[in-house]
Formats: C-alpha cells, structure tokens, sequence
C-alpha cells in the first residue's frame, strides 16, 4: 500500500459512485460508468490512484445497491492472476494486481439517490474519530497531472478550514460549471490560492462571478458533516454539498480555493471521455506512436502541428 507523505492532512477520500450513468446507456445498463476504461484503466482505478499518490490509506466509495462491481474492481483475483502467471503474462498480471494494491478499499451504500451532499455524508460513519479532514474526489474529473491534493493540504495547513479546487475556465463556458466567488488573499505566495465568498451554480455568462469553475477535488474539514445535517433539501428533494459549503462559509469557516493550472478530462459524459482516451492514448508509449500516425492520416495534414502538445 502507498504510505502517507509528509504532506498530507487526511487519511480517507471518499470517491461517489452511486450514479446510474445515465449519458452512457445502454453501455451502463449492465457496467458501472467508473468502470470504463480510459484506454485500458478504469476510471475508478486512475482516481485512486491519485488519492494513494496524495498519501491517503483508505478510499471509501459511495455506491448504489446492486452496484458492486466498482468495489469488486479492487478485489484481488487470484484464480486471473494465476492463469496469467501460467501463460507468461507478466505484463497484463502487473496490471490487474495494481489496483488491489493501491489503496485500502471499504464501500457505503447510498439508499437513495438525494445528491452529492447526502452521498458524502455516508461516509461519516466509517471513519475514524480523529480524523478531522476528507477528501471527495469526484470520479467524472481527472484533474492532471496529479498533485493538486497536495497543494489543497498546504493551504489547510496555513490557512485551516476546507479547500477546493478550481479550473479557469472561457467566459462563454462558464454556465456549464459551478463557479466560485473569489478574492485575493493579501499575503498569500501563490497567486492561485484564492478566499472563497461563495458560489454560484451555472450562473449566466454576464452574471458570473469569476471563471474560476469547480473541478471535481474538495478538501474538507470533518465540519461539513454538521453542516449537510443542517441544510435543507434543494432541488428535487436533493442535499447540494455546496448548499453546504457556502453555510460554513457564512458561519466564518475558512474556505480557500485553489486554482489547478494543468488540465481536467470530464468522464461524465461521452464526448469528454473519448477526449481523455485520445489524451492518454496518445501519451502512451505502448498505443501512442500507433494511434499518432493514424490521426495523422485520418485527419489530414492540418491535424500533425496540434500533435506538439504531447511531446
């Protein structure tokens, strides 16, 4: 298992996974979305894997009744391992003993599906007493490179409270996010550390308050649990996790956000997910080289100069 680094400031994330994919059917039907394949790992498994790198030891996923495939995804399969072992496949028996070895593994069933905010408040009860910070780390993001937990426990580290996480994004495309209220902190080092004053959910271009949109990775004080208890359901009975940030931030809770300058894929819906296939693809050296060329003919002459983004 991955050890703690000595930056960390919490031991379990908690990864929801109680949705039905609904943008993916009919391939959803019968597999659970975090279990597609990002060229050849799961979804669930890459954002493990940056909880793990980030020096978190447990990872709790949120799930549906019916739907245990995902935690099944972590499980060791010896009989597999074994047939592989047999044949000389040493390369695919790396692969499928990764992610039991990650992290350790613990799952808690969302009987109903009332948001983001009741599915974070499962995991209360499985963890333990002195654990006074979690991360939630949504599976539909893949924020890279990894390493922006590491910045957010930093800041917890200084400035206390709950930290977020944050991508800037066009102006004409901010009415697709949730998108924060921000301003300066005087004395902050990293000029992308930023106070948060609240947020605003798919605001109108002209209404929005920044362009400094949510990226699927929250650092949160154990407070927020108090917190999701106190709110009031929104919108189709739900309870809205940021309905309960912004009670904290009103009650004084610090609540800082950092601003990730590298890249985000979005898994939730198709098109984003066969952009982060091709990404990863093409930063592979096994499918790269491969898939480069094809794209290259397929697409024509014009394609060749974007390729440079990878090298």
């Amino acid at each position: 298992m991955t050890q703690p680094q000595g930056s960390v400031c919490f031991r379990t994330a908690v990864v929801p996974a109680a949705g039905l994919g609904t943008r993916f059917l009919p391939a959803t039907k019968t597999v659970p979305k975090e279990l597609l394949p990002v060229v050849d790992t799961p979804g669930i498994e890459l954002v493990a894997g940056e909880a793990a790198d980030s020096g978190a030891t447990r990872l709790v996923i949120v799930t549906s009744p019916g739907k245990d495939g995902v935690v099944a995804h972590f499980v060791e399969d010896l009989v597999l391992e074994s047939k592989l072992e047999e044949r000389g496949k040493f390369k695919l028996l790396e692969k499928v003993r990764k992610a039991p070895a990650l992290i350790d593994v613990t799952s808690v069933v969302q009987d109903q599906p009332l948001g983001l905010g009741h599915a974070v408040l499962q995991a209360e009860a499985v963890l333990d007493d002195d654990e006074d910070a979690i991360a939630v780390l949504l599976p539909d993001d893949l924020v890279l490179p990894r390493g922006v937990l590491d910045v957010m426990c930093r800041v917890r580290r200084k400035r206390g409270g709950s930290v977020l996480c944050a991508i800037e994004v066009p102006q004409e495309q901010v009415s697709a996010y949730g998108v924060f209220d921000v301003e300066r902190v005087p004395d902050a080092v990293n000029p992308n550390v930023l106070k948060v004053n609240g947020m605003v959910e798919k605001p109108a271009a002209e209404e929005a308050p920044s362009r400094f949109a949510a990226a699927g990775r929250y650092l949160l004080d154990r407070v927020i649990f108090d917190a999701l208890r106190r709110i009031t359901p929104g919108s189709g009975g739900e309870l809205q996790l940021t309905d309960a940030i912004a009670c904290l931030i009103a009650e004084g809770h610090p609540v800082h956000v950092v601003v990730h300058r590298g890249s985000r894929h979005d898994l939730g819906n198709p098109g984003g997910y066969l952009r982060a296939a091709v990404d990863f693809a093409l930063d592979s050296e096994e499918y790269g080289p491969s898939l480069r060329g094809w794209l290259e003919e397929r697409l024509g002459p014009d394609w060749a100069p974007q390729l440079t983004q990878y090298e």
